[in-house]
């Protein structure tokens, strides 16, 4: 048998599984990621809160994860990735980002602009910047969006890296800080996981509530 049949098969790497993308590219991976979740429209499916929360678990010692990694590593994968992701977006949107999300097949990214927008125009720049940050798909499409509204530069820069930050390091810590405190965390990690995703929707979710009832009291006026 040649040394190439008796070789192993390099394992596909599945785009959503946190774990998966971790073992294969390690925090290089992260700040990959996280570049196109936040810079690129077509990273809006890719899995950032869960991401940062699993890779802040495998950088505790002894964790049983498919890579040990190193917290400052991870740290500063994320932020960098993260930030430069943003700016990379805003950029794309103060050259067209209308046309490329009215030219989107996809429905969440068209209601995910629609979220972004409300956000700007309820909380004001600042806010809706940093607030993006926790909401799926809207910190996708906010950083274009804020772009192709002329938000200034220098506003959307500092406020997108005070969000960039809090979110990045917040759950990488959270992770660690869990895994550290909580012997064999790992063997959890699914149902974990899936409570980090769920308690990420609950930004979004409060809002739809919130605007449900402005729209029905508005209504009844």
């Amino acid at each position: 048998m040649s040394v190439l049949s008796s070789a192993p098969l390099p394992q596909a790497v599945n785009l959503l599984d946190a774990g998966s993308l971790l073992g294969t590219f390690g925090a290089l991976g992260i700040a990959v990621v996280l570049f196109a979740e936040t810079g690129l429209l077509v990273g809006f499916f890719l899995p950032g809160d869960s991401l940062l929360f699993t890779a802040g678990l495998f950088c505790v010692p002894g964790a049983h994860g498919p890579v040990e990694l190193s917290l400052p590593q991870v740290l500063m994968a994320s932020v960098a990735g993260a930030l430069i992701g943003a700016q990379a977006g805003y950029w794309i949107g103060r050259r067209g980002g209308r046309a490329l999300l009215a030219r989107s097949g996809s429905r969440r990214l068209r209601e995910g602009a629609a979220r972004a927008e409300e956000l700007l125009g309820k909380y004001g720049h600042g806010r809706a910047i940093v607030l993006a940050r926790f909401v799926p798909v809207v910190r996708t499409v906010l950083n274009p969006l804020a772009g192709a509204l002329d938000v200034p530069v220098r506003v959307f820069t500092l406020w997108q890296a005070v969000g960039g930050v809090v979110w990045t390091v917040g759950l990488v810590l959270a992770g660690y800080g869990l895994g550290s405190s909580v012997p064999d965390v790992d063997r959890y990690l699914l149902p974990i996981v899936a409570l980090v995703v769920a308690v990420s929707l609950v930004p979004l979710a409060a809002e739809l509530i919130r605007a449900r009832r402005t729209t029905e009291g508005d209504t009844h006026r």
